[in-house]
Parts: structure tokens; sequence; C-alpha cells
């Protein structure tokens, strides 16, 4: 088995612990904000707010569920060991969360007019993963 180090000594990539319950609960069926209010400390659940946001035309709010989301992500990064860069990996399932509400963010942040928040947001979605940028547009 060939193990892959970064030779230029970047951090190693931060996988956050698997919190199964809330991505059940969303794949069951369960309104997103009453994932949220069971488990706020849930990305996962603010970024699925702040999609549904977005997609019916209500932009400010989708801005801010993404905003709590990718605040809450942040959290859970640091307690996993994060520094402030590094990968975040898509592959990962539970850091989908935090790379979705990251995207939702520079999205809502474009939609508002907010460039400088945007070009952050999707900058920082890219150096943490680029699978994500790709996959989430």
């Amino acid at each position: 088995m060939a193990i892959h180090k970064d030779l230029l000594g970047g951090p190693p990539p931060t996988h956050l612990p698997d919190d199964p319950e809330p991505r059940e609960l969303l794949a069951n069926g369960t309104a997103p904000a009453d994932v949220a209010a069971k488990y706020p400390t849930s990305s996962l659940a603010w970024a699925q707010l702040a999609d549904d946001a977005f997609e019916n035309g209500r932009v400010v709010e989708s801005y801010a569920y993404a905003r709590t989301g990718y605040h809450r992500g942040l959290d859970s990064l640091r307690r996993s060991g994060w520094k402030g860069h590094g990968p975040v990996p898509w592959e990962h399932e539970p850091n989908r969360g935090f790379l979705r509400a990251l995207h939702a963010l520079a999205r809502s942040a474009q939609a508002i007019g907010e460039q400088e928040e945007y070009e952050r947001c999707s900058v920082f979605l890219r150096d943490s993963s680029a699978v994500a940028a790709d996959t989430l547009g």
C-alpha cells in the first residue's frame, strides 16, 4: 500500500467525526429546521436550510443559515485539530456539511453583492477541497 505524503509539509487532511443522526433524519425526510433545532451544531442541517431558502428566493435567509453552518463547522474543525488551513476532503462524508455551508455562504454572498465575502469563501472552498468546489459548482 502506497502512503502519500505532502512533500511541501502542508497540514494533514482534517476529518470531522461522524455524526450520523442529523444525516439520517434529513435523508428520511425530517424537516431541516427540526433537525437544526435538535442538532444545532450540525453544519449539514444549516447547509440544507440555506439551500432550501436560496432555491425559494430567500437569499438573505440563506445567507444567515449558511453563516451559521459555516461557523458551526469551523468550531468542529478546530476541535478536530484543524489550524486554519489545509485539506478538508469532500470524500469524507462528515466534512460535507461544512463544505456545503461554505459553498452556500459564497453563493448567497454573491447574490447580495458582497463580492469580497464571495471571493474569500470561494477560495476557501477550493483550498479546502477542489472536489467539493467542482461538485457543488
